[in-house]
């Protein structure tokens, strides 16, 4: 008998008491009721076979390569600059005396040579008189001493004169002009103290700071002017030990500063590391081509630019395995795992692969080395 048959049946057994053509037995009655209880019992795991799939595949990964030139990017490195004289000299007294006047003013120009501060000169113009005069007695007596040696010489000749007074004659001689050559060195000290009692500017510069007061007694290593050379700037920034390499390699920086950027070579690295910020200052010139734009005044402030030509990979491409963090290359078709030294996670890092390289950059979270690449 068919499942609908006996649903048929039994509803119209239950509502009738007795199917067409049946006798009416209890037994009957209770086995069409039992049939009629297990139905959905039945069709439920037959309905929940048929609407689930006989099997479940797992997520293939996708692995995706690219070449090294593809990924590889420069950096571009910025620091907080700011434009410096190449020379900024602080000039200082180099005799005692007072201030008689001083010439320039903070802010003002002044010419290579110019007079700036005009200290007492009356008592190194006594040395220098002084100085000259025992010099004058010094040529006098050794003049006096060479004719007598003349006429000593012509007297031993017609032996008049012993030739033991002869010699004592060129010692007086050797002895006066000795005394000449000191009294010379001292008159030159005595002219030399004389000139440093007036302060000129050893170059042509800018007055940035003035120290000097009329009538002010100073010493030897008192500070008079402070002046910056014009013509001459250079840029600063203090940079990171581990950019220096970087910057050396560049050959692109600028300096940035009021929508302007302008051309630098590289000059000098600082060999002292400081001690709190850990930087070395860096100085850089103006390159030629700098000269045309507008001159950039000491003082300014801006950023230095410059992109690093050594190739980085980006952080994301960056795994790691075990103790040690690199890239999956692909190799014959397999990867395979190349760590890169002093690499740190979450920071692009320098590579010196083959340019040639293919790089694993999509999958490479879970990729195992040697795994087949398709």
């Amino acid at each position: 008998m068919r499942l609908i048959d006996v649903q048929r049946q039994t509803t119209w057994l239950v509502q009738r008491g007795r199917p067409p053509g049946a006798s009416r037995s209890p037994a009957m009655l209770i086995a069409a009721l039992v049939v009629v209880l297990l139905l959905p019992l039945t069709a439920t795991p037959l309905a929940n076979a048929q609407s689930t799939p006989a099997t479940t595949k797992a997520a293939a990964v996708i692995i995706e390569t690219a070449a090294l030139s593809e990924v590889v990017i420069h950096p571009q490195r910025e620091l907080a600059a700011s434009v410096m004289a190449r020379n900024e000299s602080k000039l200082s007294a180099e005799v005692s005396g007072v201030v008689l006047r001083w010439t320039a003013e903070a802010g003002s120009t002044v010419k290579k040579g110019e007079v700036l501060v005009v200290i007492d000169p009356v008592d190194f113009r006594l040395a220098v008189a002084q100085a000259q005069a025992a010099l004058d007695a010094s040529l006098a007596r050794l003049r006096q001493a060479e004719q007598q040696l003349k006429r000593s010489q012509a007297l031993v000749a017609q032996g008049y004169f012993s030739q033991e007074a002869l010699i004592q004659r060129e010692t007086e001689v050797a002895l006066m002009r000795s005394e000449r050559a000191s009294q010379q060195a001292q008159l030159a000290v005595a002219q030399r103290q004389l000139a440093k009692a007036t302060l000129r500017a050893p170059f042509a510069g800018s007055v940035m700071e003035r120290l000097a007061q009329t009538g002010e007694a100073v010493a030897p290593g008192t500070v008079l002017y402070v002046i910056a050379e014009t013509g001459a700037a250079e840029v600063s920034a203090n940079i990171a030990p581990a950019d220096v390499a970087g910057l050396r390699r560049a050959s692109d920086p600028v300096f940035a500063t009021r929508g302007q950027s302008y051309p630098l070579r590289l000059l000098r690295v600082g060999g002292t590391v400081s001690a709190p910020a850990r930087t070395q200052e860096v100085r850089l010139g103006f390159a030629a081509g700098a000269a045309a734009k507008p001159p950039v005044p000491v003082g300014s402030d801006g950023r230095l630019l410059w992109s690093d030509p050594q190739p980085y990979l980006p952080a994301p491409l960056l795994v790691r395995r075990g103790e040690a963090i690199g890239v999956f290359v692909e190799q014959d078709k397999v990867a395979r795992f190349v760590a890169l030294p002093g690499a740190q996670e979450g920071r692009a890092t320098a590579v010196a692969l083959p340019a040639q390289t293919r790089l694993v950059v999509r999958g490479q979270a879970t990729l195992q080395d040697g795994v087949a690449i398709k």
